[in-house]
């Protein structure tokens, strides 16, 4: 008895422990968001602003243009994360409910694909979208949703997928019911967690894409929050009151996003199977 309390505490400090470690840095981002520059690096840390300089914000959203960078960000993840949810649904589905000739040799292909270093793709990818004349524009940012989704979310679906007993399709083979209206009517919903949590996954790595937008964007009009606040760093160096303000902007609907579908993420994570 004595043994197992122990246990439970050393994992509870060592929640703790990790769980500081990660909350101190956010703290310190909100902290000094409020606070004038003078105060940030003051020793020992004051981790209280005194006085509160809430005008940070505004002061940060107006020296440069992120408005724009706001908007351009918002077309890009809502257009990423439509057409990552419907191609790797899909594809996911192909590979888990049809049964066609090849269907393990081609997945085994596709899960191979997860073991190449983006750097491999990087200057070929680049040289085929300048070559299509779509450098500095959002096509090269959008257009590759389409087109898989995501290994990684394709195989996460698959094995959720495969989890649904085939009974249902066969039930609705029965009842005349084609391929497309399985996926649509009896698939999708069942899967509504794992499909919130490719979603979720799908929202933050295109809202926090840095080298995507970094590569194939020129133009300062066409900018994401990332490029703006390194935009913002480079300019205004010293300036890390504001910086400090402009990040807590940018991360704050990260924050919001997760808090809304943590409960279908941890859902969907509990109950995405592993049998293949």
């Amino acid at each position: 008895m004595r043994e197992s309390r122990l246990k439970l505490l050393g994992g509870f400090t060592a929640l703790v422990i990790v769980s500081v470690m990660f909350i101190v840095p956010f703290i310190w981002l909100l902290r000094s968001s409020v606070m004038d520059l003078s105060q940030i690096f003051i020793m020992p840390p004051q981790w209280i602003p005194k006085p509160f300089h809430f005008e940070n914000f505004k002061n940060a959203l107006t020296v440069v243009p992120f408005g724009a960078f706001f908007k351009n960000t918002l077309i890009i993840v809502a257009a990423v994360l439509l057409g990552t949810v419907v191609s790797s649904t899909v594809a996911a589905f192909g590979f888990s409910r049809i049964r066609w000739k090849g269907r393990e040799v081609v997945f085994a292909i596709l899960m191979s694909a997860m073991m190449l270093p983006g750097a491999v793709t990087l200057i070929p990818s680049f040289i085929g979208w300048k070559t299509l004349g779509f450098y500095d524009t959002f096509y090269p940012l959008i257009a590759p949703a389409y087109f898989g989704g995501g290994i990684f979310n394709i195989f996460l679906l698959r094995q959720f997928y495969m989890t649904i007993p085939q009974d249902f399709d066969e039930a609705a083979f029965v009842d005349g019911a084609n391929y497309t209206q399985i996926y649509w009517r009896i698939i999708l919903p069942l899967s509504r967690s794992a499909v919130i949590v490719v979603a979720l996954f799908t929202f933050l790595g295109s809202w926090n894409d840095f080298m995507g937008p970094l590569i194939y964007l020129k133009s300062d009009s066409r900018f994401t929050l990332a490029l703006g606040l390194q935009m913002f760093q480079g300019s205004y160096t010293a300036q890390w009151d504001l910086l400090m303000a402009a990040s807590t902007v940018v991360v704050l609907p990260c924050i919001l996003v997760f808090l809304v579908g943590q409960r279908y993420f941890l859902e969907g994570i509990t109950l995405t199977g592993l049998k293949g």
